[in-house]
């Protein structure tokens, strides 16, 4: 029985009498109430009702009512501080109590709704591991008496999740349905303020017009020339198209296309015709999609939300108080993501993190680029894309011009589950990739004797404007230190504000018909809209080869452009790189096939998935998060491998360049404050961890970013810093 006359509270407010506190019971109906309503968009709302319901159930103990008087505000929600009590446990104790095995589906979500999820049971979670949270049987005890009958007497949902493979994302489904109704309504009571923000976005009807106005407007002005008109004609078969019901699309447009803006049109009018509730455009490279959402502000104003490590927050209306409060759980019509972001969100157990989850729902989502996913976790991914099309109403457009082999196939020892049936957008890729053919490809006179990096600055140098693609950044610095003074430098070498700055000039350049030489890593072959003469490309992948063409003679406005292949001096990395190289070496030493065409691309990504057999799932995640007898799963373990971008290897440093002096001055001042190390973000280079250096790494990774820019035009008109001054930070 609970204590006559006693009143349990979820939120205190520091220096304000009880009685405005929120009242306990509030807060779980409030919580459960909102957690339905997301849920309910993949048939699950009595499941997450009842998740709300009971996540807060330990807050009915003395312990925590105590601790309210003391810490008050979120301090005291936060579970994970030092000196918090746990009030996490209790509910997740009473639905495995009441439900056994099937309490376990609970007992995973209410547990980590701010620890995150955990394993049930492994060495990698210890402590934290699910089975042994479920032995504080105290913690339930504790306030088992204090809980309302209608509250913990709640019978088992009758809903069914029609899936025998997806519990896995079933579950991480309704943890962020439930995360996020606990911070929404925590915010409402403590921070009312940032509530009323959230709201006003226009709905995806209201946006139709706006696109459909600019791509009239812009096709108007648009000169008469063959690229256009093409271009006009792929705009036009993606906006036919987009009444097809929801399935997995692929959309595949060569390079100067018109990709992004057709893309956004399909998107935009099946997500009309069909009722989805947002847009997700993922981007693979922080250093491309700038390029893209200035396109889409152009067109939507502050409606576009951006949420990747490279935005300039201090570009006036690139973010707004509405626009960052959408980043935490991306309810916004339109957003404009990385792969690294929008995957990793997915296989995280981070409640920060998997917040946003719900809102991917009924959603249209654009994956630029597709064929850069990593191959050692394209089966994770694949079967995720899958899951979410076929049980979560999510509507996929695989974008590219070099599609990449997603259809099962196998061997004896090797089973690819791929994608199954996709539907391509374009009637026919095949004539859209000869109408396009802007380019001669000169592939190596001998594909078994590389040229001298002299050699090839020799020969860049010939050109007036020409753009080298090279695989390595070292190779990529050491080509750059041989050609005539005035040649641009791009690679991940530079930090993000200096790459955004560089390639503007570049550009602009190119616009003004004033002679440029480029050497660049892989960073400019995606979405980059750059248009040279002439591009030489390092040996590599027919995808790369493909993508570097997409550079040259992008407007069509020569009769032909030239891309020369050319085999670089010493090895190329081992691993993917490498394989795909030799790949690549073999299918232009066959000479049977257009090197551009999608049959070429089909079989050279066929030819490497399979070389990759296995590894295309090289950390057995999967396995992780497979469901068994005893719904056993590892959401902690299958979070720390699944890393797209593995920072382990790196050590983040904060450039002196530009905005950078003066921010680092500020960080000195002040401290790490969250706006300060947002702007921050754009000024950060990661250089691989010297094993050696020591105390010596701060001067050696100065004298590294002055080699690689002492030259570059761009930086001569600027404040280049001297030895010692660039400030390395710790992570």
């Amino acid at each position: 029985m609970a204590e006559t006359g006693k009143s349990y509270y979820a939120h205190s407010l520091r220096g304000r009498p009880a009685d405005e506190w929120q009242p306990l019971d509030k807060h779980l109906v409030n919580v459960a109430e909102l957690a339905r309503r997301f849920a309910g968009e993949f048939g699950s709302g009595e499941w997450a009702y009842l998740a709300g319901l009971w996540h807060d159930l330990g807050k009915y103990s003395g312990e925590f009512q105590k601790m309210l008087l003391t810490a008050a505000g979120s301090e005291a929600h936060i579970e994970t501080k030092r000196g918090r009590v746990d009030h996490s446990t209790a509910g997740a104790l009473l639905a495995v109590e009441k439900f056994k095995m099937a309490g376990r589906i609970f007992s995973y979500i209410i547990a980590g709704h701010h620890a995150g999820l955990t394993d049930w049971q492994s060495a990698e979670a210890g402590n934290r591991s699910l089975v042994h949270r479920l032995q504080n049987y105290d913690l339930l005890k504790q306030a088992l008496s204090n809980i309302k009958h209608e509250i913990k007497e709640h019978p088992l949902p009758g809903q069914k999740f029609r899936t025998s493979r997806g519990h896995a994302l079933w579950i991480r489904m309704l943890y962020s349905c439930l995360v996020d109704a606990d911070f929404l309504d925590t915010e409402a009571f403590l921070e009312p303020d940032k509530s009323r923000i959230r709201k006003g976005y226009p709905s995806l009807n209201d946006l139709l017009p706006l696109f459909e106005t600019y791509m009239a407007k812009k096709q108007e002005k648009a000169g008469d020339t063959h690229v256009n008109r093409k271009r006009a004609e792929i705009l036009k078969q993606c906006i036919a198209k987009s009444v097809h019901e929801p399935a997995i699309f692929t959309l595949t447009v060569p390079t100067g296309g018109g990709k992004t803006l057709s893309s956004m049109a399909f998107a935009l009018n099946h997500a009309v015709n069909h009722g989805k509730r947002r847009i997700i455009y993922v981007i693979p490279y922080t250093s491309i999609i700038e390029q893209t959402t200035e396109q889409f502000r152009e067109i939507f104003k502050d409606v576009i939300v951006e949420h990747h490590s490279n935005i300039d927050i201090s570009d006036e209306g690139r973010e707004t108080a509405r626009s960052r409060l959408a980043c935490e759980n991306w309810d916004a019509p339109v957003i404009v993501t990385t792969s690294v972001q929008f995957f990793e969100s997915l296989f995280s157990n981070r409640s920060s993190r998997c917040r946003k989850l719900h809102n991917i729902v009924n959603s249209v989502v654009v994956l630029d680029e597709v064929q850069l996913l990593p191959p050692e976790y394209l089966s994770p991914l694949l079967h995720t894309v899958k899951e979410l099309h076929g049980n979560y109403r999510v509507t996929f457009v695989l974008s590219t011009a070099t599609q990449p082999a997603f259809s099962p196939g196998g061997s004896l020892d090797f089973h690819f589950e791929g994608l199954g049936e996709t539907v391509e957008i374009m009637k026919n890729p095949v004539s859209l990739h000869k109408a396009f053919k802007r380019v001669d490809i000169m592939p190596p006179d001998n594909l078994t004797a590389p040229d001298t990096w002299e050699d090839i600055a020799a020969e860049l140098s010939q050109h007036q404007s020409v753009l080298c693609i090279v695989n390595r950044r070292d190779d990529c610095r050491m080509l750059y230190g041989l050609m005539p003074e005035g040649t641009f430098h791009l690679s991940a070498l530079m930090c993000g504000a200096h790459r955004s700055k560089v390639i503007a000039v570049i550009k602009q350049r190119l616009r003004d018909n004033i002679p440029t030489r480029v050497i660049s890593t892989q960073l400019v072959e995606a979405g980059v809209d750059l248009d040279f003469p002439v591009v030489y490309r390092a040996l590599a992948g027919i995808d790369s080869i493909a993508q570097a063409a997409g550079r040259c003679n992008r407007e069509g406005l020569l009769k032909q452009g030239t891309v020369k292949v050319f085999v670089p001096p010493g090895n190329i990395p081992a691993g993917y790189l490498r394989q795909a190289a030799e790949i690549g070496g073999r299918l232009i030493a066959d000479g049977k096939y257009d090197l551009l065409s999608p049959e070429m691309f089909e079989r050279f990504f066929r030819e490497l998935y399979w070389l990759q057999g296995n590894n295309l799932d090289k950390y057995n995640i999967l396995k992780d998060l497979a469901p068994d007898s005893e719904l056993r799963f590892s959401f902690y373990t299958a979070a720390r491998k699944f890393k797209l971008i593995d920072d382990s290897k790196y050590r983040p440093v904060i450039v002196r360049y530009g905005e950078g002096d003066n921010l680092i001055a500020q960080l000195k001042r002040s401290g790490p404050e969250m706006w300060l190390m947002r702007r921050l973000q754009r000024y950060v280079h990661r250089f691989l961890k010297p094993a050696i250096l020591g105390g010596c790494f701060t001067i050696f990774t100065t004298i590294m970013y002055q080699a690689m820019a002492r030259r570059t035009s761009v930086l001569k008109s600027a404040a280049l810093p001297s030895s010692g001054q660039i400030s390395s930070m710790g992570g």
